[in-house]
């Protein structure tokens, strides 16, 4: 009997699982390239900031190292050329997402030789890697709107923010990690190889074939009024984008501040917030679907002014241990908030132009909050961090309240259509 109930639970456990990984090889191709995406730039960019404060650069110069992420926030210069030209021998946007990545895998292979090359041409090579991801992930987000029913777009989201953070863990808390150990050529080269490598599944997904799958070009009534409405909507992102930089990213450099060791920081940023940015992104496709967009992007809003005002406490006493609680519970709930925030944009981008649309709500937001993402942290050095994260709370609080408005407002919209 127990021998036949032990067979009976394997074969449900096994059937389910079955179904489980069926319903997520979809998502394979999503989840490679955007783990790309996380590695690629979190190798440039992640652990340079860290390792120079730790070497004395001043905070106002460690924020003009912000600028390396700059052609994300100015995609939308171009995204236009992506919507309208389609290259040779294969689909659409699959033809623009291996154009890109390829230059990209081209670029880290010639900076794997530049060790010792001027810091000017190696910021320039990192610039123009930076535009290519940028490029091929406006490209996949154009791809998404268009060939992924609006219901599945929240585990797309879950697979963007999963393959995102577990690329930061290979491109920062691996390679960044083993740099004195890998080397640069190997270090840079094991990057490019990951490019490389992660380009391969999507080159078997059918686009033809699923093309309009995502719904029917939204219709406006002008021109002005559908701009009128995007701008709405890309200062509210930017806003958002805005205070959430602020209140979250300099956390580290405050840890560092405090005390805590590069190694300890590096860990945190390398590891344990990728990794919770996984766990979060797994879990919050299903929350939303189960509690609604609106309630979960107030609920993670509220545990992020939490842990802000946590850390304001934590550097006013000096207290390193309630420092890396707070900062622990900001990437909690701060990952909490990435699946609905981007499963949003997706719908704002559901229009005639999905690349332009994507490029012009994610990139030109990410660039408005550029000048205050580069100010950040001059603003900590000249004020002290007590007095910054408590200034940031008020800002950050009216800027998620903006952005609760305007989705609440769009899905009341969407319910009240016609069907």
């Amino acid at each position: 009997m127990l021998q036949a109930l032990s067979r009976s639970a394997v074969g449900y456990i096994g059937v389910h699982l079955a179904a489980s990984l069926s319903g997520m090889r979809p998502l394979a191709p999503f989840f490679c390239l955007y783990m790309t995406f996380g590695a690629t730039l979190g190798f440039l960019s992640g652990g340079a900031p860290l390792i120079l404060r730790v070497r004395g650069l001043e905070l106002a110069e460690v924020g003009l190292l912000q600028l390396i992420n700059l052609p994300v926030g100015l995609t939308f210069l171009w995204a236009a050329a992506l919507d309208r030209i389609r290259l040779p021998y294969l689909d659409h946007r699959i033809g623009w997402i291996v154009a890109a990545q390829s230059m990209t895998v081209l670029l880290l292979g010639i900076l794997s030789f530049g060790e010792q090359w001027p810091l000017a041409a190696l910021l320039l090579l990192a610039v123009a890697a930076c535009a290519c991801v940028a490029t091929m992930d406006i490209a996949l987000e154009a791809l998404v709107v268009e060939t992924v029913p609006a219901e599945r777009r929240a585990f797309v989201a879950s697979a963007k923010l999963c393959g995102a953070s577990l690329g930061g863990i290979l491109g920062v808390g691996v390679l960044v990690g083993s740099y004195d150990w890998l080397g640069w050529r190997v270090a840079v080269l094991a990057c490019a190889a990951l490019d490389a490598l992660c380009l391969l599944p999507i080159l078997a997904y059918p686009e033809a074939r699923l093309r309009g799958v995502g719904g029917a070009p939204e219709r406006w009534s002008g021109s002005f009024a559908r701009l009128r409405a995007l701008a709405t909507r890309i200062l509210v992102l930017g806003a958002y984008f805005a205070a959430a930089y602020l209140l979250s990213g300099p956390n580290t450099l405050a840890l560092l501040d405090l005390g805590v060791s590069l190694a300890q920081v590096g860990f945190l940023t390398g590891t344990v917030l990728p990794a919770v940015n996984l766990v979060m992104a797994l879990v919050a496709g299903g929350l939303a679907a189960r509690f609604g967009t609106v309630r979960l992007i107030a609920s993670g809003a509220f545990g992020v002014l939490v842990s802000g005002g946590l850390m304001a406490a934590a550097c006013a006493a000096g207290a390193i241990e309630l420092a890396v609680a707070a900062t622990i519970l900001n990437f909690v709930c701060g990952g909490i908030l990435g699946v609905p925030v981007f499963n949003m944009i997706y719908r704002w981008a559901q229009g005639p132009r999905p690349a332009t649309d994507y490029a012009l709500l994610f990139g030109a937001a990410f660039f408005a909050a550029m000048p205050l993402r580069v100010a950040a942290p001059a603003l900590a050095g000249w004020v002290g961090w007590p007095s910054y994260f408590g200034a940031t709370l008020p800002f950050y609080a009216a800027a998620v309240a903006w952005l609760v408005i305007a989705v609440d407002r769009t899905l009341r919209a969407d319910e009240g259509r016609p069907r």
